[in-house]
């Protein structure tokens, strides 16, 4: 997937490119940063906020215990989060109409080589059922705990 939209942004430049985190790489969320490795973009991840000012990109991104701001130059790939739409919009009948009448671009897949292979996907193994100790009985409980668990 990445390959291929590599080499389209080669044809057309484009100097925002959008991925997002949840897509058909199993939720990977590994399009956008290999997408940006292909064309050799800087990227951006965890995007919850996206504007232009002063002619640079300023970007807001979840963080581990914050909120970063980070302003770049185009070209960049931002990997969005999830509700960066805040309120979604419903289009209004003329541009629905207007739409319709628009050319659709299509483009061929590119012959590009594949850079991974899945050679296998297996369910987890289902787990055990649960088993109730009494309160009165924590012996009981540290002996499954060492014995089952290898916990302790």
């Amino acid at each position: 997937m990445a390959s291929q939209l590599a080499g389209i942004v080669n044809t057309e430049k484009y100097d925002i490119i959008l991925c997002g985190i949840e897509s058909s790489d199993h939720n990977g969320s590994a399009v956008g940063g290999m997408l940006s490795e292909l064309l050799g973009y800087p990227s951006v991840s965890a995007v919850s906020n996206l504007k232009i000012e002063n002619g640079q990109i300023v970007i807001n991104r979840e963080i581990d215990g914050g909120k970063e701001i980070v302003s770049i130059q185009a070209p960049v790939v931002a990997i969005v989060q999830k509700g960066i739409a805040k309120e979604p919009r419903i289009a209004a009948m003329r541009g629905i109409m207007m739409a319709r009448s628009k050319p659709i671009k299509v483009v061929e897949p590119l012959q590009v080589e594949s850079f991974t292979e899945v050679t296998g996907f297996e369910k987890p193994k289902p787990r055990t059922t649960c088993k109730f100790i009494e309160a009165e009985n924590p012996k009981q409980l540290i002996e499954l705990l060492q014995n089952e668990a290898k916990v302790i």
